[in-house]
């Protein structure tokens, strides 16, 4: 699974890095992709950035990669929108779209990939890395209560699409 995240799209969302962004662009972005870095350890999975090429740092290159993480900017005049919606006609099924802009969400969700919304994987992002930090195991924990019959049949199954883009999303 690769997982590309709407950069400022999160940030701007996000309680804990919008104040950092507020302040200086940069923090905001290097509070991001420290925090990737850490999620990163705990899952391997492939993470791309994507930020808009307006904001990059003068003398970056487009395609870089920090601590694991690459980081991706557009090209001067075009959103990172275009650059993941790119993505997801490529990468399709493989692919996790982190993003709360409805247009993006929409656009990669018609094209296969799997998309999830900002506060949700940040909150994902947060618990993955507390329960690494505690030492926790990762497995879901039991409040004790057991099914007492099984279910049979396919009552109210949902369709195979959103049950694959579920299950790629409960990965994280």
């Amino acid at each position: 699974m690769h997982i590309v995240i709407d950069g400022y799209n999160l940030i701007r969302q996000s309680s804990q890095f919008s104040h950092l962004d507020q302040q200086d662009l940069q923090a905001g972005r290097d509070a991001l992709v420290d925090l990737l870095a850490a999620y990163k350890r705990i899952k391997t999975y492939k993470i791309t950035v994507v930020f808009d090429g307006a904001g990059a740092p003068t003398g970056m290159p487009r395609r870089d990669r920090h601590k694991g993480i690459r980081l991706s900017f557009s090209q001067p005049g075009e959103l990172a929108d275009a650059v993941i919606k790119r993505m997801a006609v490529r990468e399709r099924e493989r692919l996790l779209v982190v993003s709360s802009d409805k247009e993006v969400s929409t656009y990669c969700a018609k094209k296969g990939a799997s998309v999830i919304g900002a506060p949700e994987f940040e909150e994902r992002l947060m618990l993955a890395c507390l329960a690494d930090m505690k030492g926790a195991a990762e497995s879901g924990t039991s409040d004790g209560w057991q099914p007492t019959t099984k279910k049979r049949g396919p009552s109210k199954r949902l369709p195979r699409r959103q049950r694959k883009m579920r299950q790629r999303i409960s990965k994280l």
